[in-house]
């Protein structure tokens, strides 16, 4: 019994450790991290819900490009498709362009070696950011750059919800067709996306490109006002109350993951109670376990609250929106999670132009026309099975 009881002291200590190291860390992040509100800018902007449509569009931009591409994903795979995005990169860096590819150490874990190897002998530089760093190791190894950002030249911004691989053109024989929402953005608050890339990119390596006026050329406004609003896991859960608090008329939220912090479910509630409609659309099918469980309580109190739930059908629904009121839109590398809120680095995309809100209004519609309605009755007796992932996601929800 000495081993079984030696067992349980160890499992304690690192417990105790890692909360000690999870807690310190976050907290000492949360004074040092770096708060920036953009302001207003003006611009063209175009939504991309599909991986071939969006993509096509990618390729064609970054073999346009004449000066520069920077490149941030969370996620890059290792497989055919990650082969093509790593040949263009090479083939523009051959050209003489400035490359620069900012990868997340978890996120994009699988690259091979001898790709990354390949593009950096091509003068690519490839680096990984958000690596696991001393003192507090636990608490670094959970927190990650989510962000998906590209800027070509200075002048094309993308950002929103794909990262790289099969899955995300519709390859993937689970989950496809795979849903998302992604904008291809020009206009003068290309510089904020700019700034934003160099500022991760200055972090993980220590180099400073934001004097660089080559970088950041003259940028002609357009017609849709729209602001960017970078998080670094510290600042994002206070915007979003904040939004839905302003809500008069509706909340519509679209989400792979809905494990929000209990500010935003009461916020939720509340505006249930003053007669603002809440919709809430997720997925059916889940890309990680437990994720999908995990949601189930938090969906349970919108629906007693009166508000409304979808669950997408037609593949799997990896969108990030906000939409308030039919005024303000919001959509970025955000989910309505714990880890977007409190950990991740995160980037999104306030838009405030009726004309491009209505369009993505009619998209949302698509979305819940190809979904299910859920109903409390149905969800308050789930089978053993199922209460038993959704209280191990309810320990982990700070995790998923």
């Amino acid at each position: 019994m000495k081993w079984l009881t030696g067992l349980i002291i160890l499992i304690i200590v690192l417990f105790i450790a890692a909360s000690a190291d999870f807690f310190l860390g976050r907290y000492i992040h949360e004074k040092k991290s770096r708060r920036c509100s953009y302001p207003i800018r003006h611009g063209r902007m175009q939504i991309f819900t599909n991986g071939p449509n969006l993509f096509s569009n990618y390729f064609d931009d970054l073999y346009n490009a004449q000066t520069s591409i920077h490149v941030l994903f969370y996620i890059v795979k290792n497989d055919h498709f990650c082969q093509h995005f790593f040949e263009v990169l090479i083939d523009q860096a051959n050209k003489g362009l400035k490359v620069r590819l900012l990868l997340d150490w978890f996120g994009s874990r699988e690259v091979s070696k001898k790709l990354i190897k390949k593009a950096r002998s091509a003068g690519v530089e490839v680096i990984f950011c958000h690596r696991p760093r001393f003192p507090f190791l636990f608490y670094s190894i959970q927190q990650r750059n989510h962000r998906k950002v590209t800027i070509i030249d200075g002048k094309i911004g993308y950002v929103g919800g794909f990262n790289v691989g099969k899955e995300y053109i519709d390859l993937d024989p689970v989950l496809s067709p795979w849903r998302d929402y992604h904008l291809r953005i020009e206009g003068d608050g290309i510089a904020d996306l700019q700034r934003e890339f160099l500022l991760d990119w200055e972090q993980a390596t220590g180099d400073n490109y934001l004097k660089d006026k080559s970088l950041f050329p003259s940028l002609e406004k357009g017609p849709i006002a729209y602001r960017f609003f970078p998080t670094q896991g510290v600042d994002a859960e206070g915007e979003i109350l904040k939004l839905l608090d302003q809500a008069e008329k509706s909340i519509f939220i679209g989400t792979p993951y809905f494990i929000p912090p209990e500010t935003l479910v009461d916020g939720l509630e509340q505006a249930v109670q003053r007669g603002v409609a809440v919709t809430i659309l997720v997925p059916d099918k889940s890309d990680h376990p437990i994720v999908k469980e995990a949601s189930l309580h938090y969906l349970r109190k919108v629906l007693a609250a009166g508000g409304k739930v979808y669950q997408y059908e037609a593949g799997f629904f990896h969108a990030k929106i906000i939409l308030i009121d039919g005024r303000i839109c919001d959509i970025g590398t955000a989910n309505f999670d714990y880890r977007s809120f409190k950990l991740n680095y995160e980037i999104n995309c306030f838009i405030y132009d009726q004309a491009f809100i209505q369009k993505t209004e009619r998209i949302i519609q698509i979305d819940i026309n190809r979904s299910t309605q859920l109903f409390l009755e149905e969800m308050d007796d789930p089978p053993l099975s199922i209460r038993v992932k959704e209280w191990a996601g309810m320990l982990l929800k700070s995790f998923l």
